[in-house]
């Protein structure tokens, strides 16, 4: 029997394409021998000093700018959650505040945050956080030690996994428009565990055409 072995995800709840890539990850635990541990890193630190606007925002920038000054918010909750109550808890806060969110389309903010605490069996008052820079030295340092594992020019998600030779391989993605699921999931995970711990291999990209599936 294959030995299982640990995987660690840094996510961001606002990212989309994040939440698709961890659910996939999740059908990957049930036909592999992986599991996953949840680690927050934070699109309002990276996009800190951007002033650029992404192409789907350019004719409301306002709302671009106002959904960056919002992403403290969860970020810090999660942050929070783990100092509370162990960094276990982020798989459960993960996935309770990334259904509001992504599938549920529920606006950010206090009632968002509080519910989803609750469905993750935490104390509802550590929404508060959203609104305290408390926590934001513990923030940058989970941020700053997924950047490390591979530099500064990517954004969310960062898995980091023992490679097919043993060896530990990091990379930004895998970029996903839905979750593969059953063997389908497993065969993914296997051709992005084979080009990732290919020496010298970089990058693989094309256009998105469409937004993400939360279906």
């Amino acid at each position: 029997m294959t030995e299982r072995c640990t995987v660690d995800l840094w996510f961001d709840p606002l990212c989309p394409w994040a939440w698709v890539t961890s659910r996939w990850l999740l059908e990957v635990e049930r036909v592999r021998d992986i599991d996953t541990r949840f680690h927050v890193m934070s699109l309002a630190i990276l996009n800190e000093g951007n002033d650029d606007v992404p192409q789907e925002y350019a004719d409301r920038p306002a709302a671009y700018f106002e959904l960056r000054r919002q992403a403290w918010g969860p970020v810090r909750i999660c942050v929070a959650a783990a100092r509370a109550a162990g960094a276990p808890v982020l798989r459960d806060l993960y996935t309770a505040l990334g259904t509001r969110i992504h599938p549920g389309g529920e606006p950010l903010g206090d009632e968002l945050y509080r519910a989803a605490l609750a469905d993750a069996g935490l104390d509802p008052a550590l929404a508060d956080a959203a609104r305290s820079d408390e926590y934001d030295a513990d923030l940058t340092a989970s941020h700053e030690a997924g950047l490390d594992l591979v530099g500064a020019d990517v954004g969310t998600p960062i898995i980091r996994a023992p490679g097919p030779d043993g060896a530990t391989v990091a990379f930004f993605g895998p970029v996903i428009g839905a979750a593969p699921t059953g063997e389908a999931a497993g065969r993914l995970w296997d051709g992005v565990l084979l080009v990732a711990g290919t020496r010298g291999f970089y990058e693989l990209k094309r256009s998105r055409d469409a937004r993400p599936s939360f279906g």
